[in-house]
């Protein structure tokens, strides 16, 4: 459960924030649990937004693309980069020009297709990542802090039985 010192009041605080405040207590339950993920996740993706750009100077999406670059050591295409990304190509290509500059990352040509472009990070760009990475993780335990271990166990798993059931769901009406 959320840790008891203030539950109470943070709960009935977060109850008046934001896509909560439209609510009805005749809503469905189902509407009140996506409001309340909604603003967690608005709230949270803000803070998050906001201290990259105080502390690295470094928008969300630029994180978001160096950490993919991070996790494919080998590099990515730059298609490849936009799916994972889902985002267009024409961002991907914005986002690698201004990390190429800064030194970043590299844009080689494919060897096994010579149309498309191979984007890694360079030494300096993992460096720098790794940094924001550690620091991200840092906020990321700080903003979950006022729930413990067990609610954070919970609601990973509850999460991950609705994202099965999109998924099943999506699959179903590809099908239909």
């Amino acid at each position: 459960m959320i840790k008891t010192d203030t539950s109470r009041a943070l709960l009935h605080e977060a109850q008046e924030l934001g896509h909560e405040a439209r609510l009805q207590s005749h809503d469905h339950a189902a509407l009140k649990l996506w409001l309340r993920m909604l603003a967690c996740t608005t709230q949270v993706e803000a803070e998050i937004r906001r201290r990259l750009r105080a502390q690295f100077g470094i928008s969300l999406a630029r994180f978001d693309y160096m950490a993919q670059l991070y996790r494919h050591r080998d590099g990515l295409k730059m298609k490849a980069l936009s799916r994972f990304l889902m985002v267009t190509g024409g961002n991907v290509t914005g986002l690698t020009d201004e990390l190429e500059r800064d030194e970043l990352v590299t844009r080689e040509s494919d060897p096994n297709d010579r149309r498309a472009w191979l984007v890694r990070l360079t030494p300096k760009g993992r460096r720098i990542f790794e940094t924001m990475a550690a620091e991200h993780e840092r906020w990321i335990l700080e903003l979950f802090g006022g729930l413990d271990e067990k609610t954070i166990q919970q609601l990973h798993h509850s999460l991950g039985v609705l994202r099965v059931h999109l998924v099943q769901m999506d699959k179903s009406e590809e099908n239909a």
